[in-house]
């Protein structure tokens, strides 16, 4: 019988399977006595070199767990003389380790969460962090387009091409010469994106109006000066300005004037706090152009008289129907004065224009008109008529304030009559005169008054004269 179990235990080993009789042993015994050891030091003569490597496996299987057991009751007798955990029960729930207890279990430590509780996944954070709002993601499972609010549209404007700048901005400032509303401008540039060209924008307007009045200048002047600080930095504007100074060669050929205009738009620049003061001092022996030169001393001249910032409002003069009604009947009867005296129609007619009030040309047909009434010579007649019939023809005068010029001496000849007996006879003759030179109409020409012919009765009437 022994025979038959030595011959099994020997093929089970050949096999590489062990029988699991001792284990059940093992766990009964988990540390063997010392007469235990010596029996089996004993019976190695009579093992086979299998049973002794099966022994010997054995024996450091039982080492491990020594060591095992042994170091979780050195840290069981730490932690116990540490007083964190003495007198714990160590059946109870207490004693236990939770899975999700994140606390170290070595013993290492001060039994403090990691990284004061503000580390991993899940939790609230250390105490006092501030927390940002976070963009949704689109990308979330729990993303809700209809819990984020409505939706915004935003109207991107691209940058305005550089080519296209001049394009864009003429009809803006063309516009704004004729209704002169700085807000207007300010609206429609917000709607151009102008991005890094938006400095160009001053220095168009000045060129503009480097070609066209007085009047046009004082406009443009007003308007840098409202869109300095919304819309354009100081810096923008010197940066404009520089730009002209260096094209001035180019202006030049176009406005012969361009360096003293420039010079005076500085000068008002600085007067009104578009540009800083020290913007002449950075040009002080580095400018290499005459035409610059001029500029430069220009505005250096005017902003170094006396009391300049406040004459430097009136550069430009008063244009248009800002200029007092005196002021115009005034310059309008010098006008016609040196025309009778030199008889030059053309300087006439550039005198007129930069009146800058056609809206008031009428008053220019009214003042020719008494002049003619009350000249003591023949020529004033055929003068007059010659500048009414040129002013006529080149669009200077209208038919409107034509009409308006004659119907005004009608209305007043009763009043002239006082002053100049004759005043009915001379106003026939030459709106007769007029007519035949196509100056007036035909219905104009009617409606001159004429004074009806006194006629004496007879000689028993006591001399009576009847109407």
């Amino acid at each position: 019988m022994a025979t038959e179990v030595d011959a099994r235990s020997s093929a089970q080993q050949a096999d590489g399977t062990f029988p699991r009789d001792d284990q059940p042993e093992e766990a009964e015994r988990p540390y063997a006595d010392d007469d235990d050891e010596l029996n089996e030091v004993e019976m190695n003569a009579n093992w086979t070199p299998q049973e002794k490597a099966l022994h010997e496996a054995r024996l450091k299987a039982k080492a491990k767990r020594r060591l095992r057991k042994s170091s979780r009751n050195s840290t069981s007798d730490s932690i116990s003389e540490s007083g964190d955990t003495a007198g714990v029960d160590p059946n109870s729930p207490k004693s236990k380790v939770v899975p999700s207890d994140r606390k170290s279990r070595t013993g290492k430590g001060r039994g403090l969460p990691k990284k004061g509780g503000a580390g991993g996944k899940g939790v609230w954070g250390a105490a006092g962090m501030v927390y940002e709002d976070e963009e949704p993601d689109l990308q979330d499972p729990n993303y809700d387009e209809s819990a984020q609010g409505d939706t915004v549209y935003v109207k991107v404007l691209p940058e305005v091409d550089k080519r296209d700048l001049g394009k864009m901005v003429n009809p803006i400032v063309q516009e704004y010469f004729e209704h002169g509303d700085t807000k207007e401008v300010q609206m429609l540039l917000k709607e151009l994106n102008l991005g890094s060209h938006k400095y160009e924008f001053s220095s168009v307007a000045v060129s503009l109006s480097l070609e066209g009045k007085a009047s046009h200048r004082e406009l443009t002047s007003r308007l840098l000066s409202d869109l300095s600080v919304k819309v354009l930095s100081q810096n923008d504007m010197a940066k404009a300005f520089d730009k002209m100074l260096q094209d001035l060669p180019d202006l030049i050929l176009d406005t012969p004037e361009a360096p003293q205009m420039l010079g005076q738009f500085i000068a008002r620049a600085i007067a009104d706090h578009v540009l800083p003061m020290s913007f002449l001092d950075c040009y002080k022996g580095k400018v290499d152009c005459d035409h610059a030169r001029v500029a430069l001393d220009r505005a250096a001249v005017l902003l170094s008289l006396k009391s300049a910032m406040v004459r430097l409002d009136n550069v430009w003069g008063v244009g248009g129907g800002l200029r007092p009604v005196k002021h115009l009947i005034k310059e309008m009867n010098l006008l016609l004065k040196e025309y009778l005296t030199s008889g030059d129609v053309l300087e006439a007619e550039r005198c007129l224009r930069e009146l800058e009030v056609p809206h008031f040309h009428h008053e220019l047909v009214y003042e020719a008109i008494v002049m003619v009434l009350e000249s003591k010579g023949d020529t004033a007649s055929p003068m007059i008529i010659k500048l009414l019939q040129s002013l006529w023809k080149t669009g200077h005068l209208t038919v409107d304030q034509m009409n308006r010029g004659f119907q005004r001496v009608y209305d007043e000849l009763p009043e002239i009559s006082l002053d100049v007996p004759h005043a009915h006879t001379i106003m026939e003759t030459f709106v007769d005169l007029c007519y035949q030179e196509s100056v007036i109409t035909k219905q104009l020409r009617d409606d001159c008054p004429s004074r009806g012919r006194k006629r004496m009765v007879s000689e028993g009437d006591g001399g009576k004269i009847k109407n």
